[in-house]
This record gives structure tokens, sequence and C-alpha cells, in this order.
């Protein structure tokens, strides 16, 4: 399999921001040409579009698949397996959001929950708690603001994209209104 100098580019960056979203560059970038390719395609074709070996390949598609990224084909008379991306672009964003939210938030809200239960033994510990407490908040905020859009429909979600630098510009608009929050709000964009 041949990539265009387009695809062969979206590629390698994918591969490189795939190390930022929780996958290795490798695995991003298989992610990105299962995405961009029409056709299932099997580890032999992934292998030699992206010149890296086979056990490599094969490992990165169990990662794929944990990921729930991925879906497995067959064809008749073909014994190998066939693979392509699991849905649109918003099935796949939704999908890597729901997975690093088992993978990381959840894992830590646990934690602070288990750390907020322990009784402070003195000053420091009580502060440090008051900051823990803070945190926890934050995140449990996110995380209920998370499922919510992870509720939305694709239209719905893409209204509520389209919205948003009108947010900042209602909410800079209540601020001079209200005369509060002045200086905080003076610098969003």
């Amino acid at each position: 399999m041949k990539l265009s100098n387009q695809a062969q580019a979206f590629v390698l960056h994918f591969g490189e921001m795939g190390s930022r979203w929780g996958f290795n560059r490798t695995v991003g970038q298989m992610f990105a040409l299962l995405t961009i390719h029409n056709e299932p395609v099997n580890a032999d074709q992934l292998a030699e579009a992206l010149k890296i070996s086979r056990g490599n390949v094969s490992m990165g598609l169990k990662e794929l698949q944990a990921w729930r990224l991925i879906e497995l084909h067959h064809q008749p008379g073909d014994r190998k397996d066939y693979f392509t991306a699991a849905g649109s672009i918003w099935d796949l964003a939704r999908t890597v959001f729901e997975e690093r939210r088992k993978r990381e938030l959840d894992p830590t809200l646990t934690l602070l929950r288990q750390l907020l239960l322990t009784e402070p033994r003195d000053e420091q510990e009580s502060v440090a708690q008051e900051k823990i407490q803070e945190v926890y908040s934050l995140l449990e905020m996110l995380d209920q603001f998370a499922n919510t859009l992870s509720k939305l429909d694709e239209k719905d979600l893409l209204k509520l994209m389209k919205l948003g630098s009108g947010l900042n510009k209602l909410l800079d608009l209540k601020s001079k209104a209200t005369g509060s929050g002045a200086k905080k709000n003076s610098t969003r964009k």
C-alpha cells in the first residue's frame, strides 16, 4: 500500500500527536491510517505502509482494540484479519475521551476520595486536605460535564462547540455590565 504525500503527512503527524494522547507513536500512526483508509486493512498492509515490523503492528492492533478504536473484519476466502476505524470521527473522538476518562480521571477521583476520608492529624495535613478537596471538586465537576457531553448526539455537540466563542463574549458582556471580574475576565480571548 502506497501512501500519498498528504496521507503520509497526516499519518506522521498523528503518530506525534498520539504520544500526547496516550498512545505510542506507532499506534497513533496505525490509527490515523485506518481512519483515513476506505477499505479494511490487514496487518501486512499496515506493516508495509508504515515500514514497521509485523510484530509491532500486532501489538499496536491489540492496543487499538483495547481502546475500542478499531473493528475486526473478515473477507470471504481470506483467513487474514482486516481492520477499520470503529465509527465516524465523532464516534472515535468520543471513544478516546471515554477511555482516557476511565484510565486517568476515574482512578484519580478514587484516590482523592480515599484521601479525603482520612482525618487530618495536624494543621499541615488539614491545609493539604483542603487543597485536595478543591482538586476533587474541580475534577468531579469536569467529570459530570464530560458525562453530559458524552450523552449529546453529534448534531447537538456540534452546536454547543460552535457556541464556544459566543459564550466568551456573553461572559465578558456580563462582567462589564455587573462590573465584576473585570480584571479576571479581561485576559479571556
